[in-house]
């Protein structure tokens, strides 16, 4: 594509790529545009109000804005959505928290928007597994399955850094898959708690 970029053709491109999330990068990819050129363009388009700033880095179509699940997924990476936020859209909690909660292999951050806050938990790269992929016609993103995100919760329980939580809805979960995710941990007391939970869904 020419480098006199137009607002509506990059608009309509980054759509027809499902990229309603980018970094500089992958404009500069995309467009074939030199560095200087791209920053110009993501600094005009923010200000006139194409295009959203979500952090130094990152950019999102202001016009045709991502889920904030999405969001999630690539405002700190690697990582995929868990704990209390995924244990909520998987009505094994009966309301969605405020905070979007993730795990990761990095160290743990808290982001927050106008609108939302997106919370980063540090887990081991040997448990950075049980998540998919979820697609509709208007979002994409990695979330845990069921069972990996209560024992993502429950390992941090365990560890004394989430609060025991009676409202907890387990008459869904795949016991068998519950004991795998925990062994992952090699944790006595998380393997131990998961077996008190086993007996009594």
């Amino acid at each position: 594509m020419s480098t006199l970029l137009k607002p509506l053709q990059v608009r309509e491109e980054l759509l027809k790529r499902h990229m309603r999330i980018f970094s500089p990068h992958e404009f500069e990819r995309l467009f074939h545009t030199p560095t200087y050129t791209t920053k110009y363009f993501l600094g005009e388009q923010t200000t006139s109000g194409l295009l959203v700033r979500l952090k130094q880095g990152l950019y999102a179509l202001k016009t045709d804005f991502p889920s904030e699940e999405e969001i999630a997924n690539k405002l700190y990476q690697p990582s995929y959505i868990s704990f209390e936020y995924a244990l909520a859209y998987y009505g094994m909690l009966p309301e969605m928290p405020y905070t979007i909660t993730s795990a990761t292999t990095k160290p743990t951050r808290i982001f927050t928007t106008s609108s939302m806050s997106f919370g980063y938990y540090t887990i081991k790269k040997e448990v950075f597994t049980g998540y998919s992929l979820v697609t509709s016609n208007t979002k994409s993103f990695f979330i845990a399955a069921p069972e990996k995100a209560l024992v993502d919760y429950l390992y941090f329980e365990t560890l004394g850094k989430r609060p025991h939580n009676d409202r907890l809805l387990l008459k869904n979960v795949h016991k068998e898959k519950l004991m795998e995710y925990a062994k992952l941990y090699e944790r006595k007391s998380l393997i131990k708690y998961v077996k008190d939970i086993y007996a009594v869904i």
